[in-house]
């Protein structure tokens, strides 16, 4: 469905399947094994995703909430402190993958891990993470989930360095597939609890269809998931548009400071990239320095979609070609774990949600009536937002209530080859990964000069 303006204070919009899985429980000594729908579990154990969201009277429109997320200096808000381990991947790029608690020594080693994908440039520092993450990684005795948590960093997001010849795009999976296999490797007894936001989650849902039954995640959650990348580009593009001011906000605010920040994150490894001339994306550079206007729409049309992966995938011959192929809307009736969407009716970023759930029983599907692109705040002190409790019920659910199997026991057998790579056994030859130099401790509170937070 598309998106539709509605009042602030109406409770969400949550659509089940027609018969939604049966989830198996977890059992004590006492019990027999037994299961039940995700529907039973969601509306028993997750009360706050049927709550309105309803926000200060000065925060009542999504144009606000995603200006704020992205323009309030909210960065001090729910302090964190990140131990990074980098990964140098078979290609030659390195991941950042950024742990806490950076003291997880007296958490046993299935706790439950919550596995967390980034906006588009983003990165471990960004509000709206560590909106959830604080609480995620907080001991239980003192009301947390006392989970572990980790953030992989998009190549060059988050102070990450590029080292290859290679970028990332909308809705590549290789990167996110390798330090699954990391982090899989590391931690073989936890189970893994996936968390998406806006171009995160567009990823993760793209890898758990494309992995099926072999995917190393046992749910997923995802927030402001674009979907339908062509259909936002129109509202961009003034191709299509609810009013005039809908449509200069889109091209002049929300189109430039996407794309600015998507062109700052080039211009910061500019010279990596350019490390062999002869190459597509280096000879892709030289146009894109030269756009006027830069946009997520111009960028993506000059460089994303001609040298955003290796081909034959790449090039595409349009920049739409290009989102059609990226984007994750008709990948929801792939999915095999349980799956939570949520959405803004009010998002001026998305303008379509797949409402229908692809008539998969193990997708729920939720649209709030407020919040905007990544916003979803209650008042303006950046601390409290309509997200983090039901977020919060529903790793709980996951990560306690129901039986999963750990990353380790889900998906490919891990082998370590003899270059010292780890690799998914009869996987990808190209795709592998190891520890590498550079990490350490990372402040999550400051931040990379020259892009702007909250995308």
């Amino acid at each position: 469905m598309g998106i539709l303006g509605c009042s602030t204070s109406a409770p969400p919009l949550i659509h089940f399947a027609p018969k939604t899985a049966q989830i198996p429980l977890k059992k004590s000594n006492t019990q027999e094994e037994s299961s039940d729908s995700l529907r039973n579990l969601v509306q028993d154990k997750c009360p706050s995703l049927f709550t309105p969201f309803e926000p200060t009277w000065w925060l009542n429109n999504g144009h606000i909430q995603t200006t704020y997320s992205v323009f309030a200096d909210i960065s001090q808000v729910d302090s964190v402190w990140y131990r990074r381990q980098n990964l140098r991947l078979v290609d030659g790029g390195t991941l950042g993958l950024d742990f806490a608690p950076i003291d997880d020594s007296a958490l046993r080693d299935d706790t439950p891990i919550v596995v967390i994908l980034h906006g588009l440039t983003g990165g471990s520092y960004e509000p709206y993470i560590k909106s959830i993450l604080t609480h995620v990684i907080k001991p239980v005795d003192k009301g947390g989930l006392g989970y572990r948590a980790v953030i992989p960093h998009s190549r060059g997001c988050g102070g990450v360095p590029i080292t290859s010849t290679k970028f990332y795009s909308a809705g590549g999976t290789d990167d996110f597939r390798q330090a699954l296999i990391y982090i899989s490797h590391r931690y073989p007894r936890a189970i893994l609890l996936g968390l998406g936001f806006s171009l995160g989650s567009n990823i993760m849902t793209r890898y758990i269809a494309q992995e099926g039954e072999k995917c190393r995640l046992s749910s997923a959650c995802v927030l402001a998931n674009p979907w339908d990348l062509a259909a936002n580009s129109d509202i961009f593009s003034m191709r299509v548009c609810s009013s005039l001011s809908g449509t200069i906000i889109g091209r002049n605010v929300y189109n430039n400071a996407l794309g600015t920040n998507l062109m700052n994150v080039a211009k910061q490894h500019h010279k990596a990239l350019m490390a062999d001339p002869s190459l597509p994306i280096a000879k892709a550079l030289e146009p894109l320095m030269s756009v006027a206007q830069m946009t997520l729409t111009n960028f993506d049309k000059v460089f994303l979609s001609q040298v955003g992966g290796p081909p034959p995938q790449f090039p595409y011959a349009t920049v739409n070609e290009y989102y059609n192929a990226m984007s994750s809307h008709e990948c929801v009736g792939g999915i095999t774990i349980p799956y939570l969407a949520i959405n803004s009716a009010d998002d001026p970023v998305v303008q379509y949600v797949p409402m229908h759930g692809a008539g998969n029983g193990y997708a729920v599907m939720v649209l709030t009536s407020g919040g905007g692109h990544l916003g979803w705040f209650n008042d303006s002190s950046g601390k409290d937002r309509w997200t983090t409790k039901p977020v919060l019920e529903w790793l709980q659910l996951m990560g306690e209530g129901v039986v999963c199997q750990a990353g380790g026991e889900r998906g490919h057998k891990i082998i370590l080859w003899e270059d010292g790579f780890l690799r998914n056994e009869g996987g990808n030859d190209d795709l592998g990964c190891q520890e590498c130099e550079g990490g350490g401790l990372i402040n999550g509170n400051a931040g990379v000069e020259g892009l702007r937070k909250g995308l």
